[in-house]
């Protein structure tokens, strides 16, 4: 670390974490706060009591049956549908004065909810308050989005955010309040990379098959749809690859089912869609040759950060601020949001052998995404406010 690191700050990360299932946020929020403690500062998490209604939540359970992080201070406290709790939480945070607190903003939803807790927190004018923003504007919009940014931004004093599309849409909202690009840092939290053909047996897969992985929740917004057109052009099928789906449906299954049919795909698909348990999420990686993330909007992806822990090559669209992570032709290839593009780089990538040639350059590439230089970045943005 550099100069930031004087004194033991207290910071207070607000935020998805234990006992909520794992998934990118509360996966992220974790790693962050052991970050912070290695920097020497003094973190404690304030996680959800309730999330989301069941009625919004997409998934089977919002909650983790894994065993709880270790040395990590979590408190379950926040509930995002009660304003009585907001001010509650507010009030707390307002008295207990840490010097920082870390909002993550991901969804409009979440605005009046934490936009509450930090305009209540800031009023003893010695805390100050960063919000990592994800998304200002969301992938699937809805109505009232625009008002629930608008109110949260306006409460807090300033922005991380980790794609360059981000920071610009915060443009829509305020001008004036510190902000700071900095590229998501890695998840190198997920175990340590183990032989393919070990991984492979451990998810009893055949062993003497090429898999390409689309890891992650299943949304609309991913385009599975486009890379199950793309892998029934002839020049796949002729390969011995298989698509494994590794990830759980948060939208309604029927239309990728409708297309592995078409396309008479059954024998070239391994769909594992259950939920995928951190202590899993390694054989997955590890078993395939390249991640192919067929977006049709993005802003930042954690899969990208996962895939570069393993050293593996991407294919990936150039929407949002997938491209900024991966230089095309030296770490996969960057295509445009079309079956075609798609399915022609796959082929590209098994016909002119690059695994070995993308895995290596993975490899170099991925050191500039270390958390150091996340928490750098952050505590530079928190020193301007």
């Amino acid at each position: 670390m550099t100069n930031q690191k004087q004194g033991k700050r207290k910071i207070a990360i607000v935020g998805s974490a234990y006992p909520l299932r794992g998934g990118g946020i509360a996966t992220f929020n974790e790693r962050m706060a052991k970050a912070f403690m290695d920097n020497g500062d003094e973190v404690k998490i304030y996680t959800f009591s309730l999330q989301y209604p069941s009625i919004l939540f997409p998934g089977k359970t919002q909650y983790s049956e894994e065993a709880a992080p270790e040395d990590l201070d979590i408190e379950v406290m926040v509930n995002s549908i009660n304003p009585l709790n907001w001010i509650k939480v507010g009030r707390y945070l307002k008295k207990l004065a840490p010097d920082l607190v870390i909002l993550r903003y991901w969804i409009p939803f979440m605005g009046p909810c934490l936009g509450t807790i930090s305009k209540i927190v800031r009023k003893n004018k010695k805390t100050k308050v960063i919000a990592i923003t994800d998304n200002v504007i969301p992938h699937e919009k809805k109505p009232g989005d625009t008002l629930l940014s608008k109110y949260f931004v306006k409460n807090v004093d300033a922005f991380i955010t980790m794609s360059k599309s981000v920071l610009n849409d915060l443009n829509q909202f305020d001008t004036v309040k510190p902000r700071k690009y900095t590229p998501h840092p890695l998840y190198d939290n997920f175990g340590e990379i183990i032989l393919k053909e070990t991984a492979k047996e451990q998810l009893s897969l055949e062993k003497n098959t090429n898999y390409i992985l689309f890891f992650g929740f299943i949304r609309d917004y991913k385009g599975l749809d486009i890379l199950l057109e793309a892998f029934a052009d002839k020049q796949l099928r002729d390969l011995p690859v298989k698509l494994l789906i590794a990830g759980e449906f948060y939208s309604k299954p029927d239309k990728y089912m409708e297309i592995i049919k078409k396309h008479k795909l059954e024998e070239h698909i391994v769909l594992r869609t259950d939920f995928i348990p951190n202590t899993d999420v390694h054989k997955y990686f590890c078993a395939s040759d390249v991640v192919v993330q067929p977006y049709k909007t993005a802003t930042q992806s954690g899969i990208t950060q996962v895939a570069y822990h393993f050293n593996k090559p991407m294919i990936t669209t150039n929407v949002g601020g997938l491209s900024e992570l991966i230089p095309n032709e030296k770490v996969g290839y960057v295509v445009n949001t079309d079956q075609q593009e798609i399915a022609d780089a796959i082929y590209k990538f098994y016909d002119l052998n690059m695994e070995v040639e993308f895995s290596a350059n993975a490899a170099e590439e991925k050191k500039k995404y270390s958390w150091e230089v996340f928490v750098e970045n952050l505590l530079q943005t928190y020193v301007s406010i």
